[in-house]
């Protein structure tokens, strides 16, 4: 879909270093014409010879609908060497990932004939595409609006049929849960996959869906994947809540040979928020947010170390946020709110301290008049703070800055967000706007306002072992002119390299960045 975005970063710096080169260096591979103006990114994977493939939902028409997927393959030197115009219209494209030398593409579908959703992977060599289906399950029920949704904040188990799939970052293997209900009917399944399609497990976890509801967030797999920690917010059915009263908890389950096992982790007073969980080596670690009240604020970053093998948890550790924190976020504003903060990536340092960070999101909803007259609803997708963090191997907090920024888009999200890179205990941000030039705000604080340009420039905000930041343009607008799809990279943490995808109109090249 066309995207519009319109971003505002604003950076806080404290002790702001003297300006000096960032230790990065990009390549810009060549500009190919494309003919699908209109598209989606939807899958980007390195494909086993040193080069990459990349998929795209792409839309044509006066009004704008999905006719198919076009698949790009890039060598080394990212050069494009073929292209394959994949004609499939109707089913929705979960995810992609390369494995043994094919490309596998995971569907969802309606089965009119056999009034069913159907999970289905089409499968091709990555030499002379030719795809072949497998299903592998199949759930009955009506059709409903937004099978997949996956809105953190207001879940609809009322549709009759809601179902979630989550991978690793890996893509090493994948669950799928689907839940089904209807009248007397109330049946909740979850399958555990591995990246070859092999059906590792099955579980009926119906009978916990008869008092709580589950929309599972994150994902996390042992090692050797006979374990799958799934972690998600469970909403209670039949009870009351004010307005500003959350409505569930988060909890953990555990999926085995054993079955399955459950874990909450509230307290009296301390609510969990936007919990992950994280394998560090055979440690089994959650962490997040909490809350000191059952309202959408936050308080502070929580930390749980669990067994793995019973879920029963070892370390627990509440980290309020700081003084400088909060100014970082707001100035010298007083009463101000942290909500709605989900989280993008973990990473550790080889002291085995812990680096995380997250994103101010939320969805809005409004009324938009069209030039004739008539009204349309309209639906913003907002990107905005970001917050990192680190803390030491027993889960202390060692420093929270945040990233003050506010971008909304309409449709696709990928110029906007930011990806993030950790070398070497130092965490990079990149980010994609059209801001020209920094306003420093009382020597202490940064704002990149939105410049006019059609341009996107490429900055980077370091920040350091310590928690101290500075910035860095990297890449020119007027030198890259192609907008980077900056929230989805393919990372390549042992070459210490990202692959970025720019694009826009009928123009596209990749963009490759390195960590010297």
């Amino acid at each position: 879909m066309k995207h519009l975005c319109m971003p505002l970063l604003l950076a806080f710096v404290c002790m702001l270093g003297m300006a000096q080169e960032m230790p990065i260096a990009y390549t810009f591979g060549e500009k190919y014409p494309d003919k699908y103006k209109y598209s989606n990114l939807v899958s980007v994977s390195e494909d086993g010879q040193g080069g990459f493939v990349l998929v795209r939902a792409y839309y044509t028409g006066l009004i704008l609908r999905p006719k198919g997927y076009y698949i790009e393959q890039y060598n080394q030197d990212l050069e494009l060497v073929s292209e394959f115009n994949y004609k499939l219209k109707g089913p929705e494209l979960v995810e992609g990932w390369i494995q043994n030398g094919q490309l596998y593409l995971l569907f969802l579908r309606y089965n009119e004939s056999s009034f069913s959703y159907d999970y289905v992977v089409h499968r091709s060599p990555l030499t002379g595409f030719s795809f072949t289906e497998q299903t592998l399950l199949k759930v009955y029920s009506d059709p409903v609006q937004n099978p997949l949704d996956r809105n953190y904040y207001n879940r609809n188990f009322n549709s009759g049929f809601t179902t979630t799939a989550l991978f690793d970052e890996a893509k090493s293997a994948f669950v799928i849960s689907t839940h089904y209900k209807k009248g007397k009917v109330n049946k909740h399944q979850i399958h555990f996959f591995n990246a070859s399609l092999q059906k590792l497990q099955e579980h009926d976890f119906s009978d916990e869906v008869e008092e709580k509801n589950y929309a599972f967030e994150n994902i996390a797999f042992s090692k050797n994947l006979d374990r799958a920690f799934l972690v998600g917010k469970a909403y209670y059915k039949k009870r009351r809540f004010s307005a500003l009263e959350r409505k569930f908890q988060y909890e953990m389950v555990m999926l085995s040979s054993d079955g399955i096992k459950t874990r909450t982790f509230d307290d009296p007073d301390k609510y969990s928020e936007g919990l992950k969980p994280v394998m560090r080596g055979n440690d089994l670690l959650c962490v997040g947010f909490y809350a000191d009240r059952k309202d959408n604020r936050y308080n502070g970053l929580g930390y749980f170390e669990l067994d793995p093998q019973t879920l029963e948890i070892h370390t627990k550790k509440y980290n309020p946020f700081s003084a400088q924190f909060m100014f970082d976020k707001f100035g010298k504003e007083d009463d101000k709110e942290i909500k709605n903060l989900v989280f993008k990536s973990v990473s550790f340092t080889e002291d085995n301290h812990l680096l995380f960070n997250a994103e101010e999101y939320f969805v809005t909803n409004s009324i938009q008049y069209n030039g004739a007259g008539g009204r349309m609803a309209v639906e913003r997708f907002h990107y905005n703070d970001i917050v990192s963090a680190k803390l030491d191997a027993q889960g202390n907090l060692l420093w929270a800055r945040n990233i003050n920024k506010a971008e909304v888009t309409q449709g696709d999200g990928d110029y906007a967000s930011y990806t993030a890179y950790t070398k070497d205990g130092d965490t990079y941000f990149f980010i994609c706007t059209a801001a020209d030039n920094p306003q420093l705000l009382n020597n202490e604080r940064l704002i990149f306002k939105q410049g006019l340009s059609a341009n996107r420039n490429v900055f980077v905000i370091q920040l350091n072992k310590e928690g101290k930041m500075r910035y860095e343009k990297i890449i020119d607008g007027s030198e890259a002119r192609l907008p980077l799809m900056v929230s989805k990279p393919l990372i390549d943490a042992l070459e210490d390299q990202l692959l970025f995808y720019a694009k826009r109109g009928s123009r596209k090249q990749l963009v490759r960045v390195a960590m010297k």
